[in-house]
């Protein structure tokens, strides 16, 4: 069986469990019990063939100050459970099945605990116990069909399912699925193009590296950059930190962090935005899908605070509009990045590409970002791979230790068509990049050459200065009005014109605004600097129109449908 069919045969087993809340629990709220009880089943697996080696060394260090690192040891694993009850165990007394699994709960190690507190479990546990469900539904998660053992299910297809089921969850909950998670290919991609030019981490024996999502959700971007080196380089470890505001999510991603053996204390719960749980660490990698067109209006206070801060805070360059916070989890991404070297993959749609004039916030930020040289390309996806939105999205590729050959300059990759459409939609998720275009995209990147869908530029060459071109104001009669012996602007005749840094504003003016305007002048005191990234007009192709004939036969065609339709309705 393929590993798809596999994960999508687990979830449907699993998701099917909720059938037996039908009536107490709404269709949106199932996930509020089949999560939660699918990450503790996964862990009671786990640690099924260790658990008697467990209580037996509970009983002799429970006395101790250090018990829980020998508890640990003992597990095999970062987390163990001294409950003397299993799943199966549980169901032998049905009539004490709620203090029981209880008392089964508050056997596992602090750092469990503190995943199924997130989930806010305890209600659901008491909801289940008073309508008689809490033994239906977890002899259901005993059967065959809910066996979560390692040995059946990898850590990997562990997280698809975990994803499956939020999806399922969300799209049930009417809510935004695509907010937990990003498609696979698409993470894969990112990743390819983190690694692609570090060759310590590819072939270093024993090198260790740190990665960092700032918006993590169930971790789908740490897992899959872990597994991804693993099979590049077996010896290289990647220590992966994370922060996430949904508690949910928060939980799925510290658990999938502890069952693979890694650190789950570097997995945070918070708001990124307003209150960095990582604030004077810096990372290796970061690579994020942040949450876009969502405003942080809740978040602008302590924001603005830390923009005052200049560039001792996350937010010196500027700050964007309060309707859209993505270009802050770009900055925060930019502030982590370590001065020795550190490369970034980050998805935006195309807001950030241009929106904001000269001066404004987002211009500021882009400005910033070219002027420093940090920009390394920017990869225009297939529209329609995301669950929860249709729109045109982009990886930003940063980096702030550019290869020779790059520096000083971007590479824009249009990937709009390296797609396959799916027999299937998931929600929005229409398309799929298969792996051959994976492959493709990132040897375009490799290669950093001018091709169709690749096009090289100089960083200035996004860049502009907005002058003010003024008009001397005049009387009914047309002549000047002075004050103190000088021209005064008229207003109504304001204009204003944006030059290309490439080119020299003085010739700029006499070639395309003085032959029209014979006594304009240019305020040099409103100039400013901006910067935009027009991306789509870059790779615009020009389609001839079609002949006037053709599109009257066309228009012809309509009509004739529409005068039947008519006829149709109002039986003429």
């Amino acid at each position: 069986m393929s590993l798809s069919a596999n994960i999508s045969e687990k979830a449907n087993l699993i998701w099917a469990i909720a059938d037996k809340l039908t009536g107490v629990y709404k269709p949106h709220e199932y996930g509020e019990v089949i999560l939660p009880l699918t990450v503790i089943r996964r862990f009671d697996c786990i640690l099924a063939d260790t658990k008697e080696a467990v209580l037996q060394k509970y009983e002799s260090v429970k006395g101790m100050a250090m018990k829980d690192v020998l508890l640990r040891n003992a597990s095999g694993y970062s987390f163990y459970n001294i409950s003397p009850f299993t799943f199966e165990k549980l169901l032998d007394d049905p009539d004490g099945i709620e203090a029981n699994f209880r008392s089964y709960l508050n056997g596992f190690s602090p750092n469990v605990q503190n995943i199924i507190e997130k989930f806010k479990f305890d209600n659901q546990i008491t909801t289940l116990a008073q309508k008689n469900l809490l033994y239906i539904v977890l002899k259901e998660f005993t059967t065959p069909k809910a066996d979560l053992h390692p040995d059946k299910i990898s850590n990997l297809e562990m997280g698809y399912i975990f994803e499956e089921i939020i999806r399922r969850f969300s799209e049930a909950h009417n809510e935004d699925a695509g907010q937990h998670y990003t498609p696979r290919e698409v993470i894969e991609l990112m990743v390819n193009i983190l690694f692609l030019e570090d060759d310590d981490i590819l072939t270093g024996n024993n090198v260790a590296k740190t990665i960092y999502d700032p918006a993590c959700g169930t971790g789908g971007m740490l897992s899959v950059a872990e597994d991804y080196l693993k099979k590049l380089n077996s010896s290289a470890e990647l220590i992966c930190f994370g922060q996430e505001i949904n508690d949910q999510t928060y939980a799925i991603c510290k658990a999938d962090i502890l069952i693979k053996g890694g650190n789950a204390d570097y997995i945070k719960n918070g708001n990124t935005l307003s209150d960095d749980q990582f604030k004077d660490e810096k990372f290796d990698y970061i690579l994020s899908n942040p949450p876009f067109g969502r405003e942080w209006k809740n978040d602008k206070a302590a924001v603005e605070k830390e923009a005052k801060l200049g560039f001792a805070g996350r937010f010196g360059a500027g700050l964007p509009p309060v309707n859209d916070g993505q270009m802050l989890f770009l900055q925060t991404a930019i502030a982590k990045m370590k001065e020795q070297g550190s490369r970034v993959a980050i998805i935006h749609n195309g807001s950030p590409l241009f929106t904001g004039d000269a001066g404004s916030g987002p211009s500021e930020i882009r400005r910033y970002i070219l002027e420093n040289d940090l920009l390394e390309a920017i990869i225009a996806l297939p529209n329609d791979i995301f669950y929860n939105t249709g729109i045109a999205t982009y990886i930003w590729v940063l980096s702030n230790k550019k290869a020779p050959h790059r520096k000083g300059k971007v590479q824009l990759i249009n990937a709009n068509n390296l797609y396959e459409k799916r027999r299937k939609s998931l929600g929005n998720k229409r398309n799929d990049i298969p792996q051959h275009y994976i492959e493709e995209i990132t040897k375009v990147y490799g290669d950093f050459k001018e091709t169709e869908i690749s096009k090289i530029f100089n960083n200035e060459e996004f860049g502009y200065s907005k002058i003010v071109v003024e008009r001397p104001l005049r009387d009914e009669n047309g002549n000047l009005i002075l004050k103190n012996g000088k021209k005064q602007p008229d207003p109504s005749l304001r204009d204003t014109e944006n030059v290309p840094l490439t080119e020299d504003i003085k010739e700029y003016f006499e070639r395309e605004v003085l032959p029209f305007a014979p006594d304009a002048w240019i305020d040099k005191s409103k100039t400013k600097v901006g910067y935009e990234i027009p991306f789509t007009r870059y790779f615009y192709k020009y389609e001839a129109p079609k002949p006037s004939a053709e599109i009257m036969a066309e228009i012809m065609e309509i009509e004739t449908e529409l005068a039947g339709s008519l006829e149709e309705i109002f039986e003429i």
